[in-house]
């Protein structure tokens, strides 16, 4: 795998509607720019993508829980995406996030019973991506239902993919829309 750049992006909620947030909440973004070694060719073994998103599991994970600067047992909710370049498919970015991603990613934020949810896109140098996030142990935790907008400025070229890994250690600011919290949740099946 060819790394061209790693961007991280902390981002601290301190004020929401006139309102203080303490503590703040807080999310992290760690961003790896690779080359699309399939770029502008049909491949039909993509195993090199998956091993690939095996390695940015775990780095791209402890980068974003060392940039929070917490504890991974401290991380709350993730997420997961990627934007492939002009002279790739779809199909790379799914190579890289579900086969082989989760497990290491899971293990850099101290577990995770929940789904990562992901979201996957084509585009040009700039293009934003909106990472959804959700509590690591159950999915249905409204408090955490998220997303935060990742961009790097000068990817993904045609002949890249940006892979984007967030982590949040709490939910979103002021939540107050009922449903099931982390203290309610049972964190046993992900879901609930």
């Amino acid at each position: 795998m060819e790394i061209r750049k790693i961007v991280t992006i902390v981002e601290e909620t301190r004020r929401e509607a006139g309102q203080e947030v303490a503590p703040p909440v807080r999310r992290a973004a760690a961003v790896a720019v690779i080359a699309n070694p399939f770029a502008g060719r049909y491949q039909e073994d993509l195993s090199e993508l998956m091993d690939a998103g095996a390695e940015l599991g775990t780095l791209l994970g402890q980068k974003a829980v060392a940039a929070l600067g917490i504890d991974p047992e401290r991380a709350e909710g993730y997420g997961k995406g990627a934007i492939v370049g002009s002279d790739g498919e779809l199909e790379h970015a799914a190579a890289i996030l579900h086969p082989r991603l989760g497990a290491p990613f899971r293990a850099t934020v101290g577990g995770g019973k929940s789904i990562i949810p992901s979201a996957k896109k084509m585009g040009v140098p700039g293009t934003e991506l909106d990472v959804p996030t959700h509590y690591k142990d159950a999915a249905f935790v409204r408090t955490h239902f998220d997303a935060m907008p990742v961009r790097v400025q000068d990817a993904p070229r045609c002949d890249e993919i940006v892979v984007a890994l967030v982590v949040t250690d709490s939910g979103r600011p002021l939540p107050r829309v009922g449903g099931l919290t982390v203290d309610g949740a049972a964190k046993e099946d992900g879901l609930r």
